[in-house]
């Protein structure tokens, strides 16, 4: 069973900022997000310009594109963000720093545990951190018999990849481009010589 890919905070102001979300749902398809991560991107747009455009996509997408996931406190939800972040559910739920990733990173889980392949698109690397153990987890419970999924962690390099090899993007100028626009707004990623997305290999067509 396949499920909706989970998208963090950080990938969504970033893409939906510069009104490429028509990239991401070529890519990816329709995606979900749960409720801190829109509420996250729609107080960034609301006082940092830069992203007052993600404000507006988010508000205009419906939900065959951008499902919202509620955060309520279901018991395998609660499991999950309590055993991730080792504190209780509504303790995590009052503290804002990097909620939006606990809750990506849990909707996943739980979806996982419930038997569903699960993409999830995150750029932190802590976040990454702790979807990687969590991956890993889920490969040991399937190893034990388990009924489990797969989960999968992709992030802007991995989906800027598949729009070239896709030929959603069309140069490399194009790229550049592109990138430079996404680094302006996310210091976090790497310069674009740093990653694969120039390589010789990605553009033979």
């Amino acid at each position: 069973m396949n499920s909706r890919p989970i998208m963090d905070a950080g990938p969504g102001l970033n893409f939906f900022s510069i009104n490429k979300e028509r990239l991401l749902f070529k890519v990816l398809g329709p995606l979900c997000i749960p409720m801190s991560v829109e509420e996250e991107i729609l107080r960034k747009a609301r006082t940092d310009r830069r992203f007052s455009a993600a404000g507006t996509v988010v508000k205009k997408l419906p939900d065959k594109y951008l499902k919202i996931l509620p955060d309520t406190a279901t018991d395998e939800l609660v499991q999950v963000v309590e055993r991730i972040s080792g504190t209780t559910f509504h303790e995590r739920l009052d503290m804002s720093r990097d909620l939006g990733e606990t809750m990506v990173i849990a909707h996943a889980v739980v979806a996982a545990e419930a038997g569903a392949d699960i993409t999830v698109l995150i750029d932190e690397r802590g976040g990454r951190k702790i979807a990687g153990a969590e991956q890993n987890r889920l490969v040991r419970l399937k190893g034990q018999g388990r009924n489990v999924g797969n989960l999968s962690l992709v992030n802007t390099e991995t989906v800027l990849k598949t729009a070239v090899t896709r030929k959603h993007i069309a140069d490399k100028a194009e790229l550049q481009e592109l990138y430079r626009r996404l680094r302006g707004l996310d210091d976090g990623l790497v310069p674009i010589g740093d990653t694969g997305l120039l390589a010789a290999n990605l553009w033979q067509r």
